[in-house]
């Protein structure tokens, strides 16, 4: 049997790379009996049928190290959470729950905030300090300038990313310019709604020049944060859960309790304002769930 990595899936059919070429693959039927779906990302063991040798059956699925489901993609490396920086301007509250989607899968996450010609850099500077100081690695591209696209190739060189983000952020233009083969349909955004139209339709592994692959996933502005408590939020913000050990309470929500240090530190400007005004929605969301 070979070993490779589904790259693709569409319609029942899972596509199989394994030294450089593809396979077309079915799942075996005991995998529907487990109720396992392969997913792409996967590592696979197939076995080809001897007629074509360029189709074949999913016979194994080896261990996944994690798995997201929003893309349905797994063994990921890590995340590279795009916004741009204008048309469309950031919505920072739906930046938070990406972070927050990408630490929960415990995945290396960087920033990437695009279009920054659009922008002072003054303005590039504000933003950039919040994700810093919150301990994020911050990348700034521009595929108008060519700026920071080359910092990007490296970020993504011999890694699995997914490439998420809001539609009309640039995602894909992004991506054509680090990889001009690529040929990813790019799309406007709408003047009327200032949103990005639909590019992206199926999940699928790029294969990178530089090494590792890529998911271009289909832009998206809601997502379920479930597992979300009043008790574990803090732990999905870095720079407010190190800060929370200086509380005077143990237990403290940083919300109305007095000898908080996290609301000390906002007030002294070490956590970001917006950061902290994000949490406490977040906080107010899960407040409510725990009600019913």
């Amino acid at each position: 049997m070979l070993e490779g990595k589904i790259v693709k899936g569409i319609g029942g059919f899972y596509y199989v790379k394994s030294d450089g070429e593809i396979y077309e693959c079915r799942a075996r039927g005991i995998f529907r009996k487990q109720d396992i779906v392969p997913m792409v990302g996967d590592d696979v063991k197939i076995r080809l049928n001897k007629e074509d040798e360029t189709t074949g059956y999913v016979e194994e699925i080896l261990e996944r190290r994690n798995e997201l489901f929003r893309p349905p993609v797994s063994n990921v490396d890590q995340a590279v959470i795009v916004f741009a920086l204008r048309s469309p301007d950031p919505n920072l509250w739906l930046l938070d729950k990406f972070l927050i989607l990408a630490e929960e899968q415990e995945i290396d996450i960087a920033i990437c905030f695009n279009k920054i010609d659009l922008v002072s850099d003054e303005e590039k500077l504000e933003y950039n300090r919040i994700y810093e100081n919150a301990g994020y690695r911050v990348l700034n591209t521009s595929t108008e300038t060519g700026e920071g696209i080359e910092c990007l190739r490296e970020v993504l060189s011999g890694k699995t990313t997914v490439f998420a983000g809001p539609s009309g952020v640039g995602k894909s233009t992004l991506l054509n310019t680090v990889q001009p083969d690529l040929k990813l349909q790019t799309g406007s955004v709408s003047e009327k709604t200032s949103r990005g139209k639909h590019t992206t339709r199926h999940v699928e592994l790029m294969s990178l020049e530089l090494g590792g692959y890529v998911l271009d996933t289909p832009g998206f502005s809601s997502l379920e944060l479930d597992f979300l408590t009043e008790e574990n939020l803090e732990v999905y913000f870095p720079e407010i859960y190190s800060k929370s050990e200086d509380c005077r309470f143990r237990g403290c929500r940083h919300n109305k309790e007095p000898g908080c240090a996290v609301k000390s530190a906002v007030e002294q400007g070490e956590i970001s304002e917006k950061r902290y005004e994000n949490y406490l929605l977040f906080l107010k969301d899960a407040m409510e769930r725990r009600k019913y």
